[in-house]
């Protein structure tokens, strides 16, 4: 599992016009092949009286899976551009389908990738890009008096996101610890804080964190 990536938050969509032609983009994250493949249909069966549908989509951990489809239009004037956006904003598990309305006016080669590329990019802004990071989920067990100085620490020194504290005869934290601090983690824990309960590591996960990139 990779450390982190970047994919969509959600699904987003934005409209273009260019010299009458109109530019229909819907973006999503997705997790398989067949999801994409299901995305495209959709989208073909919303918008069945246009001729173009054109996609591109971006699939595995090291980008596997990379398909485009220009759909009717000149080769290279569509699926190309939608896939240059999704590589350039380095997005993982990503679908972008964009329907064209013919307008009237013939656009040229230039036209075209401009207005796919830009209709593309409009509806991954419109989705949002966020940052996956992966964690591993970690049970501590602590006498109550360690309590404070721990949970201070893990807040404040570590990055942890702390998911659930439990009380019983000890004091259970339930936390989410970034993968790569693991270790300095239960250093810390052992050697600096001496705590004398034990840390108990579960499943890796990751965690959504929201991005403010134009």
């Amino acid at each position: 599992m990779l450390n982190q990536f970047y994919t969509l938050g959600d699904y987003g969509e934005a409209r273009w016009e260019e010299k009458k032609s109109l530019f229909i983009a819907g973006a999503s994250p997705v997790v398989s092949e067949a999801e994409a493949i299901e995305f495209i249909n959709d989208i073909k069966i919303k918008y069945n009286d246009a001729r173009h549908h054109v996609y591109a989509y971006v699939i595995g951990e090291n980008n596997e899976i990379q398909r485009f489809s220009d759909d009717g239009e000149p080769a290279g004037t569509g699926g190309r551009p939608v896939l240059d956006v999704i590589r350039n904003c380095r997005l993982k598990n990503t679908i972008i389908v964009v329907t064209r309305y013919f307008g009237g006016i013939l656009l040229g080669t230039g036209g075209l990738i401009r207005a796919y590329g830009k209709s593309a990019a409009l509806a991954v802004k419109s989705g949002g890009i966020v940052k996956k990071k992966l964690y591993r989920k970690a049970t501590i067990f602590l006498e109550y008096g360690e309590l404070g100085k721990v949970q201070n620490f893990l807040a404040t020194q570590t990055g942890c996101r702390i998911k659930n504290i439990s009380y019983t005869d000890k004091v259970t934290i339930t936390c989410h610890i970034e993968i790569q601090r693991i270790g300095q983690v239960e250093k810390w824990l052992n050697d600096l804080y001496r705590v004398s309960g034990k840390i108990t590591f579960h499943e890796n996960l990751y965690e959504t964190e929201k991005l403010n990139r134009e």
